[in-house]
């Protein structure tokens, strides 16, 4: 018994960085020593998610792929081939210097950078709950082995005790047969 409460008096200095109360403390205590505390991340994260969360997801994932570059660099070649060689005199939608374009790139990037900062601060958020649950589970596992190891450890004190009565027994044995 006094090993748990060390182990316990140990979870305790590892948890004075937390501002928790007294019961609060107990109860971590007992959930990290007696029940499974690992949770899954993703799926926890999932359920909170709003419709602006998935949009914003969405958003990142298309605007930071090869296909979104690759397309956007093709509608920005078309539009300036589109308006200095196809089109002629007034027909022009947006002569050059391309004024247009720009208020359309510049749009796009004031929308854009928002939303994808709302995907990335969401990231960081569930990465922050992963390392908190990594913490978790790493002390759980310490003190599992720290516990493992007094039971060892007292396991071969007692094949010790055996093995010196069996040493006893024969040698008695060897002095009665003499």
């Amino acid at each position: 018994m006094e090993n748990k409460k060390t182990k316990k008096e140990i979870v305790k200095m590892l948890l004075k960085s937390h501002e928790l109360d007294e019961k609060d403390e107990e109860e971590l205590l007992d959930l990290l020593i007696d029940q499974p505390i690992s949770i899954d991340v993703d799926k926890q994260e999932e359920l909170k998610m709003t419709f602006g969360d998935r949009v914003a997801d969405k958003v990142s994932e298309i605007a930071g792929s090869w296909g979104f570059i690759i397309g956007f660099s093709s509608f920005l070649v078309f539009w300036i081939i589109l308006n200095v060689y196809i089109l002629k005199g007034d027909s022009k939608v947006d002569p050059y210097p391309f004024i247009l374009l720009n208020l359309l790139l510049s749009c796009l990037a004031a929308l854009q950078a928002p939303i994808i900062m709302m995907s990335q601060n969401r990231q960081a958020a569930k990465d922050s709950l992963r390392n908190q649950n990594d913490y978790r589970t790493d002390l759980k596992s310490e003190l599992i082995l720290e516990e493992l190891h007094d039971k060892i450890e007292i396991i071969i004190k007692q094949q010790y005790k055996i093995l010196n009565r069996i040493e006893k027994l024969e040698g008695s044995k060897d002095e009665k047969d003499s």
